[in-house]
């Protein structure tokens, strides 16, 4: 099972650090912040990627590569194994098509790579106790759900919330109390296609289009499930966020 890493954004919040240095290139805790969810992938056994890129995107691939193999001397651990170096594949939006995709439309074009069931996050999001498991990826292919999403505690930045959680594990479209999405889901490819998603298999024209309009759709059907996850998490979207975590590092 491969997994995509969604980093094709501006990062217009991040100005100024973001003018000259792609945001999954920003130090966090001593590394990119992208070098955090590959190495979470890579233990977890998920070691094919797929990463979108568009700001800056060359410096990202110049960074990782197309075989990855970090070292981990935060935690003590010494260089990955074999089974853990990371294959990435990349998919340049910039370069196809002069801007970022949005969310749907980066996924619709790197889908032909992807498979039926794969991983999505954000290559922007720091959540270092994140597992990523074969056990949750067997259960998701074996659910017939189109999404299974990670939820998180609102933080301070988003109040409201984006999706609620029923008793029996579905992710709820219109709820009295709604919990922030981590970035972080699996998905299967039907969810990219008729009758949620109109775009062509490969996005070929470059549409642009968002995710949430497809997930809302699907819950509307019950076809998405989710779960509560408490562990560290910080949308690193200003340099404010990211002063506090390397503050706390410290």
């Amino acid at each position: 099972m491969k997994a995509m890493i969604l980093a094709a954004g501006r990062g217009e919040r991040m100005r100024p650090l973001t003018d000259s240095t792609p945001k999954p290139l920003l130090q966090v805790q001593g590394k990119p912040l992208m070098q955090w969810p590959l190495e979470a992938l890579a233990h977890g056994g998920f070691t094919q990627v797929v990463v979108n890129t568009a700001w800056l995107g060359e410096q990202i691939s110049a960074k990782f590569g197309h075989v990855f193999s970090p070292l981990r001397s935060s935690s003590g651990r010494e260089q990955l194994s074999n089974q853990e170096q990371i294959s990435i594949e990349y998919s340049h939006e910039g370069l196809d098509f002069g801007a970022a995709l949005e969310t749907a439309g980066g996924i619709v074009r790197a889908l032909p790579s992807l498979g039926d069931v794969f991983w999505v996050l954000a290559g922007d999001v720091f959540a270092p106790d994140f597992v990523f498991s074969q056990k949750a990826a067997d259960r998701f292919a074996a659910s017939g759900k189109l999404a299974h999403l990670w939820l998180v505690p609102n933080p301070a930045h988003n109040p409201k919330g984006d999706f609620g959680l029923s008793a029996s594990g579905l992710a709820l479209n219109q709820a009295d109390e709604k919990f922030t999405y981590s970035t972080i889901g699996l998905y299967r490819s039907a969810l990219f296609a008729p009758p949620f998603c109109d775009i062509a298999p490969g996005n070929p024209a470059g549409i642009k289009a968002a995710l949430a309009p497809l997930l809302r759709a699907a819950m509307d059907q019950a076809l998405v499930s989710a779960e509560l996850y408490t562990g560290a998490w910080t949308d690193v979207g200003t340099p404010e966020r990211l002063r506090c975590l390397n503050e706390s590092f410290q």
